[in-house]
């Protein structure tokens, strides 16, 4: 395998084994985001199975696909996370700093924005 694929994959084969409390943790965390991931590709699915045609072409699509685009992004993010921060914890360094908390939280609100203003086209 691949050094790079392996640190994703076997976190576990570096350093001291940590406090099964803290594994624990960041275990949680990744299942959090998970969990996040699948909320959006879910969504991206209700919007492409039951929105209705917006009064911009393919929004709908472009919606959807966007959802579905940034769930996967999520999920893979998800275990990134997770692998470096076990390795850290394994390692006695620093955890790894993350902005993809604040970009996914910009990137919802933008969205947000988005369907708000097609729906308010739409009404009025």
């Amino acid at each position: 395998m691949a050094g790079g694929l392996r640190e994703w994959f076997e976190p576990t084969s570096a350093g001291d084994t940590p406090d099964y409390r803290f594994s624990l943790a960041n275990e949680r965390t990744f299942l959090a985001w998970i969990r996040t991931g699948l909320a959006l590709i879910a969504g991206g699915l209700a919007c492409a199975q039951f929105l209705p045609p917006l009064p911009v072409a393919h929004l709908r699509e472009i919606i959807a696909i966007l959802l579905l685009v940034l769930g996967a992004l999520v999920a893979l993010r998800a275990v990134h996370h997770w692998a470096q921060t076990e390795r850290a914890m394994r390692l006695g360094t620093d955890l790894p700093r993350s902005h993809f908390p604040a970009a996914l939280a910009i990137a919802v609100a933008l969205g947000a924005v988005v369907i708000i203003v097609a729906v308010l086209v739409q009404v009025f």
